[in-house]
């Protein structure tokens, strides 16, 4: 069977997810989503020119003095009256400018008797010197936020600045996370014998915990066919992952699960190392996303499968990771056929490659900080050449 490279499959991939609904979730509750829509400003910041010092307000032709104070403006409680001719207002930080002023005379340059104000210093170097001007960060039907973009806490910040208190996203994708395999029993239960606690969904439950999904827990499958083709079916979920079963063997379960339940199987196998016998389909409107069993492959495959499909349904325009530039500090091999991640160390733009890539070791994953990209057929590489990777600590 051809192996399917990694960019065809992930583009397969993301034709399987459902297109999910949009809603308007309140701003605490959007952050960490993504746009579904344009987000335009509902109003002007700031809606008139305020002072961005503490000190007086004056007329720049005025200078350099003196004045006569005759008000006072504070942000929220603008002064009422005008500064006319050689007049001045004391005035704070975020404050509405006077009518009249144009300038703001930082009172660190400023000495004041009763009512008489005189120049200290070098005094403003310009007309509107330590204002903000109306509009200076945005105005009214200004783009704020794009649809696809993050909503990070500075862009959700913006968008109640411009006068929003919701914000449209796509409804939460729900996850079903299922293990599979006669050996695993749960975290923290007693083991005996070759039995393994089971960790790979509690992995993956983790890697997503910053994306907006809700996960639901299928738990511990054993291999038996018609319990998971029973709870395959039973799984109300946007995607269905499961791990471990994915592969050849008698005791690899989870494709004819699948198909019994009804699903159909859409690709398996992929050039990737590690992480070859992944499988992607659909069981009703459903994605399913077999990974493998050895941890470092849930992983991996999660990396680059799981994470970009919950961010293409969330509605991210760049839903793929990043991908970054390190020095290799030290020299490897050319690669084979397949596309390799090898877990890695960076440190002062350094990346140095763990020396057993077993694709069952956690400890080895634990202590890295990314994940070195080799491409199919990468010739060998030596120390100080530049390096690809994706940064996963």
């Amino acid at each position: 069977m051809t192996l399917l490279p990694i960019p065809e499959a992930q583009a397969r991939l993301f034709a399987l997810g459902p297109t999910l609904p949009v809603e308007h979730a309140p701003l605490r509750e959007a952050t960490g989503r993504w746009a579904a829509a344009d987000v335009f400003a509902r109003r002007t910041q700031p809606a008139a020119t305020l002072s961005a010092m503490d000190g007086y307000a004056i007329r720049f032709a005025d200078l350099p003095g003196p004045w006569r104070v005759v008000g006072e403006s504070a942000a929220g409680r603008p002064f009422a009256g005008s500064v006319g001719a050689r007049e001045a207002a004391r005035i704070f930080t975020g404050a509405g400018m006077p009518d009249g002023a144009d300038t703001v005379l930082i009172q660190e340059e400023a000495g004041r008797e009763g009512d008489g104000l005189m120049l200290t210093g070098e005094g403003p170097a310009r007309l509107g010197r330590n204002t903000r001007v109306r509009g200076l960060d945005f105005l009214e039907g200004d783009l704020l936020v794009a649809a696809g973009e993050r909503l990070t806490p500075a862009r959700v910040a913006l968008a109640a600045t411009g006068g929003h208190g919701t914000l449209p996203v796509r409804r939460r994708v729900r996850v079903a996370l299922a293990a599979t395999g006669d050996e695993l029993v749960p975290p923290g239960a007693p083991v005996s014998g070759l039995a393994l606690p089971e960790s790979n969904t509690i992995m993956l439950a983790a890697m997503l915990a910053d994306l907006p999904v809700e996960t639901v827990d299928v738990g511990i499958l054993p291999d038996r066919l018609a319990t998971m083709r029973d709870a395959f079916a039973g799984a109300a979920a946007d995607i269905l992952v499961t791990t471990g079963g994915a592969s050849v063997g008698d005791h690899d379960l989870v494709r004819p699960a699948l198909e019994a339940a009804g699903g159909s199987i859409d690709f398996w196998r992929v050039a990737l190392r590690p992480g070859k016998p992944m499988m992607a389909g659909r069981l009703g409107r459903a994605v399913t996303l077999g990974l493998p069993g050895n941890p470092v492959s849930v992983f991996v495959t999660a990396v680059l499968f799981l994470r970009p499909l919950i961010t293409a349904m969330a509605g991210a325009r760049d839903p793929l990771p990043a991908v970054h530039r390190a020095i290799l500090g030290e020299p490897l091999p050319a690669n084979g056929p397949r596309q390799d991640y090898l877990r890695a160390e960076l440190a002062d733009g350094v990346v140095r490659v763990a020396a057993i890539q077993d694709s069952s070791m956690l400890r080895t994953l634990a202590r890295s900080n990314c994940l070195l990209l080799r491409h199919p057929h990468a010739p060998a590489a030596a120390a100080g050449d530049s390096a690809e990777i994706l940064l996963v600590g």
